[in-house]
């Protein structure tokens, strides 16, 4: 199976805009593409795994990966699927936040020997004189069409800023700065941002000639992966500083039983064979299924002895012993401590099982809360500062969130 056929087989290709090019393009590695990344944070998360995933398998297969990071873009924001404007950042922040990616890419694809570029849009976008870019790019770009964009009509109502309207020309400049400067024959991105992507390819063809090679391509289900990302207590990042190993392997431990076999399909490069053997597993055989994923993806994310750590500690604890030193744990300072002591729901709150004491209340109301095998109903309950000393005491929320809580 060559690799065009192997990203349809695994569920990742949505929409193109000439498939039969693209395909012979992509099989026979002459692809120089890109994928954007908005520098919005100082880490990637899980909602970039399938990009990342889909950079790394198009290079092993011969082709070029350009990694744009928004230097330029990130200073206005991108509407898509938001109700409000974004946070402005200033430059510090987004350069920094672009050191950051720079590092964590590498775990994916190899920038060496210009096997791939790491790009920052600020390079053309901050130079630009506002009028030669209205009379340069302005006139290839309709408004009516602009404003039938799914982009654009999902923030109309909420209202949408001239700031934000201007996304959309941006990116577009970013595809055709690529193909004059790197020779970018082909674009890839999300679901949502197909009105953008089409406006890129439109320009290349309408400044350069109809002859002009400029492909477009969406990723199945991109939008999901950015909801990946997302979990009731926050993001779920790729900085092991952030969401340290064990809770980014739990975290793939307990994705739903019918996710499991459509995430090993799009982000694990196990086998497509192996993973449909999986199809035929059901009840405790899916459970096996969801540590071979938490363990693959971990071991791509921190490398392969974090993922083995990970992995044996989630089976101690299960297995009952709590004493692991694999599970993730978390200091107490003195000062956390009145009259010697501490109460649950500040214990909740300081090691992250709980976002506030509010809620940290309402989880030990419902009986969800055990410190070290022992229910804790009472809100009240504290905990003397010498029970913490040595291998601490696990505290546990619900059925699959622990800490081993000690003292500094």
């Amino acid at each position: 199976m060559q690799i065009y056929e192997e990203l349809v087989a695994r569920g990742l290709i949505a929409q193109v805009t000439n498939e039969e090019e693209i395909k012979k393009m992509v099989n026979e590695g002459k692809a120089v593409f890109y994928i954007g990344f908005d520098p919005t944070a100082d880490s990637l998360h899980v909602g970039h795994f399938m990009a990342l995933c889909l950079m790394k398998r198009l290079q092993m297969a011969g082709n070029k990966p350009i990694a744009l990071i928004g230097g330029g873009t990130g200073m206005v924001g991108d509407p898509s699927g938001r109700t409000d404007m974004r946070k402005m950042m200033t430059p510090e922040m987004i350069e920094h936040n672009c050191e950051c990616f720079k590092k964590q890419m590498s775990r994916f694809i190899d920038f060496s020997d210009g096997k791939a570029l790491m790009v920052n849009n600020a390079e053309w976008l901050l130079g630009l004189n506002y009028i030669e870019f209205l009379r340069e790019v302005g006139p290839h770009f309709s408004v009516n069409n602009m404003l039938r964009a799914e982009c654009y009509k999902q923030r109309m109502e909420k209202g949408l800023s001239f700031l934000e309207f201007n996304y959309m020309i941006m990116q577009s400049y970013d595809f055709y700065e690529l193909y004059l400067r790197y020779g970018c024959n082909m674009q890839f991105g999300g679901d949502d941002q197909w009105s953008n992507m089409l406006g890129g390819t439109e320009l290349i063809r309408r400044k350069l000639g109809k002859d002009a090679h400029a492909m477009t391509i969406t990723l199945l289900l991109n939008s999901e992966g950015k909801k990946m990302g997302k979990t009731q207590s926050g993001a779920v990042w790729l900085d092991p500083d952030k969401t340290s190993p064990y809770d980014f392997y739990q975290y793939w431990r307990n994705v739903g039983d019918a996710d499991v076999l459509k995430c090993l399909r799009m982000l694990t490069f196990l086998p497509l064979e192996q993973i449909d053997e999986m199809d035929k597993w059901e009840g405790s055989q899916l459970n096996r299924a969801k540590e071979i994923l938490a363990f693959e993806l971990t071991k791509l994310v921190h490398g392969e002895e974090e993922a083995k750590k990970a992995e044996e500690g989630a089976k101690a604890l299960f297995a009952g012993g709590g004493a692991s030193a694999n599970i993730p744990s978390f200091s107490l300072e003195e000062s956390d401590f009145t009259d010697g002591a501490i109460d649950i729901l500040t214990i909740l709150n300081k090691c992250g099982l709980a976002s506030s004491r509010s809620e940290a209340r309402r989880n030990v109301e419902q009986g969800g809360v055990s410190v070290d095998g022992e229910p804790v109903k009472d809100i009240k309950a504290s905990f003397a500062k010498e029970q913490f000393a040595g291998e601490g005491l696990l505290v546990k929320r619900g059925k699959k969130n622990f800490m081993k809580v000690v003292l500094k």
